[in-house]
């Protein structure tokens, strides 16, 4: 973004497959029953403490081992590892499996080396979750073979590639510019697609659940079907029964009770069963589901806990993303550090945050032995100046402090906004003056929230006044804060002085709207009668790239405008020397529409030749004098 200091005066395969590591790779001559070759890496040395299995604390390689989780996480994989991982003859979870490799998402190589050891050496067979999980830390222009290989591999098992894990992996191919790995993918997903909806069992099953509310009746007609359950038929069932969390339920008790079909629920399919459920309308069930989970001697998975905890938050079910949170952090598959402050964060955006909430989580953040860093008092004082408690808000400060951690522009912006929502402006004012006192420049952040908690009190010759003192102190706008400059001058009818900030920002500052920008002042303007203000926001909106916005302009044009304003118009449509037909026609047919029949006509003669003799034209301007009874 350019300075603005001139508007103060007015206002797909890759070719090398091998991965990316520090040492060599070192192909294991004695591991030939692996998958796959193995990866000897130099890894980092974290401490964990989880269950890697229940019951068992017989540990030979540690004078201390509290976990197997952390034997395989705190150590680089040897074969010493795999001897004594070897020698305790314990199998594997479903939970700690995919725990331990979401905790080595950021080590590849190790993670692979560990899938390999448990898939074969303890015959552990991957679910659907697991491969997902395997596909987003191999998703990446170092991995490509241990990638598609991957992919064979869960395809060959009968596993399907779901839609988020699509979305992600080939959100970071593009990013990378891996078009070929993109195009790929994206074929394969197509195919999986065509492959599921063409999935007879499934197709019958889903045809009978949805036929009608669940009875007896239904689950006799599935019992006809003499079906041969297994996991992966009722995970896609449940996938495809999503959207109808309830009859996800009846079906899954339903599969459950089919002792006759030689199939169990598992860690897998409950897991998949309380990703359904996690949701407003089935929140009740969901919670009865987990204690059904538990006592079937199974735990939330970590992938399920981090999918179940968003969709809680973004639903704005903050009490039970906490209680789900208190419910991981008492059990072997914590979440990580970072979960505590981003649910603090969370809590804080809400309209009143539920300070019991707050202390929830940090309590039980603090009970497994962590010490508040400096974004969780961030959460803790956001909240509390969120709701107007700033006595409270600023001994959290004096703590802080004595923690270490000094104020910085997101404690100071968090103080602003607080003083703003209560209405505070002139005390929220002053944060700036103390920020800058204490060496702490205050940046657009900051400025952002000042002005807009201004905006929000209608004290917008107030906002105007900030945002002149933020330009004069070298601050640099953005389209953010323009959309809130032009959206509170707007609101208080200063439609024109909008207008004029706006321009200024594009010419002096070479700042680009937003679209939207443009769109809902182009409206008010129009609304006003500015269409010479009108027309140049749309030139200006043609060499931001935006697509054209005709539909205002053609209708204002049509009731009150002349052929001169038609013409202009036209002429500001489009970069080429004139505008397509299709333009032309639409405003012919708008001026028909509103009676306006010379007006057409006079605009006819001043179109250049081809589109007067245009067939569509010709059409439209015979049609109407045929209607009107002339020659």
């Amino acid at each position: 973004m350019q300075r603005a200091r001139g508007i103060l005066a007015s206002l797909r395969l890759v070719k090398s497959l091998r991965p990316s590591i520090t040492r060599p790779i070192h192909f294991q001559v004695t591991r030939y029953s692996y998958l796959f070759p193995c990866f000897s890496p130099s890894l980092s040395t974290p401490s964990f403490v989880s269950a890697f299995l229940y019951g068992h604390q017989n540990l030979y390689f540690s004078s201390k081992p509290s976990s197997f989780v952390e034997l395989i996480l705190a150590n680089e994989w040897s074969e010493e590892i795999e001897k004594e991982l070897e020698g305790s003859n314990l199998t594997p979870t479903h939970e700690t499996v995919l725990y331990i490799l979401k905790k080595l998402d950021k080590e590849p190589e190790k993670a692979w080396c560990f899938f390999n050891w448990v898939s074969v050496r303890c015959g552990f067979k991957p679910s659907a979750s697991m491969y997902s999980l395997l596909l987003r830390i191999f998703g990446q222009k170092a991995s490509m073979k241990e990638f598609w290989l991957i992919i064979k591999k869960m395809r060959d098992e009968g596993f399907d590639i779901d839609k988020e894990t699509y979305l992600t992996i080939l959100g970071t191919f593009n990013k990378e510019k891996m078009a070929s790995e993109a195009a790929a993918l994206t074929q394969l997903f197509s195919q999986i697609v065509q492959e599921s909806a063409t999935d007879s069992v499934v197709k019958l099953v889903l045809e009978i659940v949805l036929a009608s509310d669940w009875s007896d009746g239904i689950e006799k007609k599935l019992g006809e079907l003499k079906l041969s359950l297994s996991e992966n038929t009722v995970l896609r069932v449940l996938k495809e029964l999503r959207g109808q969390p309830l009859k996800a339920l009846k079906f899954f008790d339903w599969a459950g009770k089919q002792q006759d079909l030689d199939y169990k629920h598992n860690a897998v399919t409950y897991n998949a069963i309380i990703r359904v459920l996690g949701r407003e309308e089935s929140i009740e069930e969901f919670w009865k589901m987990i204690k059904v989970l538990r006592t079937a001697g199974h735990d939330v998975d970590l992938d399920s806990y981090i999918k179940l905890s968003r969709q809680f938050q973004k639903s704005k079910m903050m009490k039970d993303a906490v209680e789900l949170y208190e419910l991981m952090m008492d059990g072997p598959y914590k979440p990580s550090i970072q979960d505590c402050s981003v649910l603090l964060r969370q809590i804080s955006l809400t309209a009143k945050p539920d300070l019991d909430l707050v202390f929830r989580v940090v309590k039980k953040y603090e009970a497994t032995g962590h010490s508040l860093s400096k974004s969780v008092y961030d959460g803790i004082h956001r909240s509390l100046t969120s709701v107007g408690r700033f006595d409270e808000a600023e001994r959290i400060l004096e703590s802080m402090k004595v923690a270490g951690y000094e104020p910085d522009n997101i404690t100071y912006s968090q103080v602003v906004f607080g003083l703003c929502k209560a209405r505070r402006l002139e005390e929220a004012c002053k944060v700036l003056d103390e920020m800058e006192k204490k060496g702490c420049v205050p940046d657009l952040k900051t400025w952002t929230i000042l002005i807009q908690g201004h905006c929000t009190a209608g004290e917008v010759d107030k906002a105007l006044a900030c945002f002149a003192k933020m330009i004069g102190k070298s601050c640099d706008a953005d389209a953010d804060l323009l959309e809130i400059m032009v959206n509170g001058m707007c609101s208080k009818k200063k439609v024109v002085g909008a207008y004029t900030l706006a321009v200024e920002m594009v010419e002096k500052a070479r700042l680009r709207p937003w679209q939207a920008t443009y769109k809902n002042l182009i409206q008010r303007l129009l609304g006003e009668g500015k269409l010479e203000e009108a027309l140049n926001l749309l030139v200006l909106m043609k060499k931001h790239n935006f697509p054209p916005f005709p539909e205002p302009f053609i209708d204002y044009i049509s009731k009150f405008g002349t052929v001169e304003d038609a013409k202009e118009f036209l002429k500001a449509l489009s970069i080429k020397k004139y505008p397509s037909s299709s333009a032309y026609l639409h405003v012919f047919r708008s001026f028909f529409r509103e009676g306006r029949h010379s007006e057409a006509q006079d605009l006819l003669y001043m179109c250049p030749h081809h589109i007067r003799n245009h067939a569509d034209i010709l059409n439209l301007f015979g049609s109407t004098k045929r209607c009107s009874g002339t020659a």
